[in-house]
């Protein structure tokens, strides 16, 4: 099996400030910073794999202050890539910025972990209430259908999703938070999601302040760099500095392994 192309599709922008990315106060924190909203793609030769699935459109219009450019099914389209191709999802968490279109893919099957599952449905969910704005109930009942159909793949811990495409429980942003591990021509990339939402969290172990726990975040950023063929093949969550690492194909899209 030949590797997969990789590539990072923004859609969105928000103009956010410093202190929203860091986990205490710094001075300087009400300086901008802009947060960039990816989906991510991931094709072979047997597969179309979407990592995450953005905002959905009238979430973003209630948002404030979202640049919202397009879909992400639009996006991908504009790639040459339509909703009914994709085989696989991974939902590499539950928030809602990261499900939003999930209910778009109508032959796709959903990767997600039994830990986050758990948390937003498990005994302790209608007691969650300060964490509850950042899960959308449509995205779950979605999922929650899905799993009846027999479309949804729920795994505990690592596990392969496709040849040469695994996911990996690394916690620390949510209680599942999971990364993903790509195999290409440049070497094994990591689509990093929330685990780091930008580039100085990880390479300055700084956490997000939305977090499970503290110590899983550091865990995470550990797991990043094990699992990942070297610095320059970690792919942060949110970080514009995403479309000037990498080779661009378009002025959103950024070509991570060609």
């Amino acid at each position: 099996m030949s590797g997969f192309r990789v590539y990072a599709v923004r859609y969105a922008q928000r103009d956010a400030r410093r202190g929203e990315h860091f986990h205490g106060y710094e001075p300087g924190g009400e300086r901008s910073h802009p947060t960039a909203y990816y989906v991510w793609l991931a094709v072979s030769e047997e597969h179309t794999v979407v990592v995450d699935t953005g905002i959905a459109r009238g979430r973003a219009a209630r948002a404030e202050g979202i640049d919202y450019r397009c879909s992400p099914v639009e996006a991908l389209a504009e790639l040459g890539v339509s909703a009914e191709s994709v085989d696989h999802v991974v939902l590499t968490h539950l928030h809602y910025d990261h499900t939003g279109t999930a209910h778009e893919f109508p032959r796709a099957r959903y990767v997600v972990q039994q830990a986050e599952l758990d948390y937003w449905t498990g005994p302790w969910a209608e007691r969650i209430s300060r964490e509850r704005w950042l899960l959308d109930d449509d995205d779950l009942a979605h999922l929650r259908a899905a799993r009846k159909d027999g479309r949804v793949q729920v795994v505990d811990g690592d596990a392969f999703v496709v040849p040469g495409l695994s996911v990996h429980l690394v916690g620390g942003h949510t209680a599942g938070m999971q990364v993903v591990r790509v195999a290409t021509a440049r070497g094994p990339v990591v689509l990093a999601s929330d685990a780091s939402h930008f580039y100085e969290n990880i390479e300055s172990d700084r956490p997000f302040p939305i977090l499970h726990s503290m110590t899983g975040m550091y865990g995470a950023f550990d797991r990043i760099k094990e699992l990942a063929g070297g610095p320059g093949l970690v792919v942060a969550g949110h970080d514009p500095l995403v479309l000037e690492r990498f080779p661009l194909s378009g002025p959103d899209v950024a070509v991570i392994a060609p």
